[in-house]
């Protein structure tokens, strides 16, 4: 199924609420690459345009406020700083009805000891989109996904599984496929929404494992 879910990808737009931060920017430059339109969004259109123009070799990159590139997307990626990130989405809910919605938000504290998970009153990230967002069809993925790697051009591909969650199977398959998009990745289904919060919380062992070995590691699954 996922391999024909591969074919409905090729002309999807898709839209990264908070693109002109690394991680949103790292993947609005992979896909543009994989051949999408990718439109970035932020809070600033001034700001997203910029970042659109830096990206001009990728391919097809433009920029725009949050909610206009939101209504024009086909799918939407969440990738927003977590202390925005509830009232971003329920401003933008009419926006988003109807629309696959990809949250890729960690939330994260930082300290003397480094980073840590915090606590979401909904589970995770995700889960509180999918409260705040009744209408769409929200998919947890891109998580652990190192935004240097993304934006590096020496780097082709990245040998990583991007970890997919959500309870509509149609919609974490296109997800999965549109992951693989990226040359090295691959789609796993990592459970219902109701799992992320550890998926979303392993980022800060990811962190700690980076700074140690001075990385930029991931995860791989075996025998999937």
């Amino acid at each position: 199924m996922i391999e024909n879910m591969a074919d409905q990808l090729e002309d999807v737009t898709i839209a990264i609420l908070g693109g002109t931060g690394d991680q949103g920017n790292g993947l609005a430059r992979r896909f543009a690459l994989a051949g999408h339109r990718v439109l970035i969004g932020s809070r600033s259109a001034d700001r997203a345009r910029s970042a659109a123009d830096a990206l001009a070799d990728a391919g097809r990159v433009e920029g725009g406020a949050n909610a206009d590139v939101a209504a024009e997307a086909d799918l939407v990626i969440v990738a927003v700083p977590w202390d925005g990130h509830k009232a971003l989405l329920t401003d933008l809910a009419g926006v988003l009805a109807g629309k696959i919605v990809v949250d890729c938000v960690n939330p994260l504290g930082f300290d003397k000891q480094g980073a840590y998970a915090l606590p979401v009153d909904e589970g995770s990230a995700v889960q509180q989109a999918a409260a705040v967002l009744p209408g769409s069809r929200v998919v947890g993925a891109f998580h652990h996904v190192s935004a240097k790697l993304l934006l590096d051009p020496a780097v082709e591909a990245i040998d990583l599984d991007v970890l997919v969650l959500g309870d509509d199977r149609e919609a974490t398959d296109l997800v999965q496929a549109l992951a693989a998009r990226i040359p090295g990745v691959r789609g796993v289904y990592g459970g219902r929404l109701r799992n992320a919060h550890q998926v979303e919380a392993f980022t800060a062992n990811l962190v700690s494992i980076n700074r140690r070995y001075k990385a930029h590691a991931g995860i791989r699954v075996t025998d999937v």
